[in-house]
């Protein structure tokens, strides 16, 4: 089988999951070991997960789905993705290949800088104590990057020094220390910690305070990535809407999230559903992702949307995304997990930052789709449909008749368990 290299793969989820998994194989010029992996046969084993773990009793198995269609910075590329929620993935290359009419996805994003921070208390004066730890920045910057191994040698490392005096805290007069650190390719949580550890006594000795939490902040916005595209209006329309209708719809949808945080909460859960896939897939930190950008959507005092859409002068829809994203392709789990180790081939990942551009373009693609179901047919129809295959497992389908039992069930509109074990008896007695 000859696979093209274009991310554009019509009918591909019409194939068999062994076809399917042949073209991903050849895409990615996957080892026959890397194949098993991504069939489920090899992958993350229970002596591995032991070492990953405290505790461990076994291994957790999610579906792993191939997102399609992606044109990014006009490179065609095959997005791997675990989630358990149906419709998502489909959904996301639905939206890409619209986003493909209009050039793919333009991305870009910030060095791969992380901050630390150090608490410290029982100050004198909170500003004396901040001018001593600036008067000794470059003493302090010196003396991390002497322990900074091989970050440092690939040109990371401690950049920077800021300090935020607060003289009213219900404790006392309080000063925040920022280390910035550049990673590199690293997701950097490791490096940041080891870092303001290490540095914690000197703080101690210059300021004369007491040094209480020393740890790294999830909110990374000095390490965002942004997406941006645009859609054709004329790809847009429907039997029911013209496409310049659809547009109105999606921005009028995406200014509602934009002043009303309820809106917003699920608008950029909606993100979430594509970014924290691809995060899982590449045994990355979601939980830092996750509250790094849900803080990043408050920043100005109001929770509010990470997309913003408009129509430009030619009537066609556009959209960007900008959010913090601390990935890594070096250490922790992505190193460990070989499923992990396996989109990162997939996709080709050259660098954490390739990877977070990624990561963010399938969340400007997620958000769209959503927002288009919501503002057309709505969103429970798409995805009822797709939870109908749940649904039609759950309740004892055999694989053979899964089809059938979902088709009936979506004719009839009762997409619901009892409504699938009567068919299923009813083929039962039939058979």
């Amino acid at each position: 089988m000859t696979v093209e290299h274009t991310s554009r793969l019509p009918g591909f989820y019409k194939r068999l999951l062994a076809e399917r998994a042949a073209i991903v194989a050849q895409w990615g010029d996957l080892s026959p070991a890397e194949q098993s992996a991504l069939l489920g046969i090899g992958g993350l084993s229970a002596a591995q997960a032991d070492h990953m773990i405290e505790n461990a009793v076994g291994v957790y198995a999610l579906p792993l789905g191939i997102a399609t269609n992606f044109l990014i910075n006009d490179q065609d590329i095959l997005i791997p993705m675990v989630i358990e929620e149906p419709s998502v993935v489909a959904a996301v290359s639905n939206a890409a290949r619209l986003f493909r009419a209009g050039g793919g996805f333009t991305t870009s994003s910030d060095e791969p800088i992380m901050i630390g921070q150090l608490q410290v208390l029982d100050l004198d004066d909170v500003y004396v104590a901040a001018g001593k730890v600036m008067a000794e920045k470059a003493n302090l910057l010196a003396e991390i990057n002497r322990i900074g191994g091989s970050i440092v040698k690939s040109g990371g490392g401690a950049k920077d020094i800021e300090v935020r005096p607060m003289p009213k805290t219900s404790v006392g007069g309080m000063l925040i220390v920022h280390l910035l650190y550049d990673t590199r390719d690293a997701m950097g949580a490791n490096a940041i910690n080891t870092a303001v550890e290490h540095i914690a006594p000197r703080i101690t000795e210059i300021t004369g305070g007491r040094v209480v939490l020393r740890i790294l902040s999830n909110l990374t916005d000095r390490r965002k990535a942004r997406a941006s595209g645009m859609i054709p209006a004329a790809e847009l329309a429907t039997e029911a809407m013209s496409g310049d209708e659809v547009v109105r719809a999606v921005v009028e949808a995406g200014v509602f999230a934009e002043v009303d945080p309820y809106r917003a909460a699920t608008h950029n859960k909606g993100i979430m559903n594509g970014v924290d896939a691809v995060i899982i897939a590449t045994g990355n930190d979601w939980r830092a992702v996750e509250a790094g950008a849900h803080a990043y959507a408050a920043r100005n005092g109001q929770y509010s949307s990470l997309t913003r859409w408009w129509q430009d002068a030619d009537g066609n829809l556009r959209g960007e995304i900008e959010m913090p994203l601390a990935v890594g392709i070096v250490g922790g789990a992505t190193r460990v997990h070989p499923t992990a180790q396996l989109a990162l081939k997939i996709m080709r990942i050259q660098s954490a930052r390739q990877l977070a551009e990624i990561v963010v373009s399938v969340g400007l693609a997620q958000n769209f789709a959503a927002m288009r179901a919501l503002a057309t047919e709505g969103i429970q129809r798409g995805h009822m449909e797709m939870h109908a295959r749940q649904i039609a497992v759950a309740a004892g389908s055999p694989p053979e008749w899964v089809a059938r039992v979902v088709q009936q069930m979506i004719d009839e509109k009762n997409i619901r368990p009892e409504r699938a074990r009567a068919i299923i008896n009813e083929l039962q007695n039939h058979t």
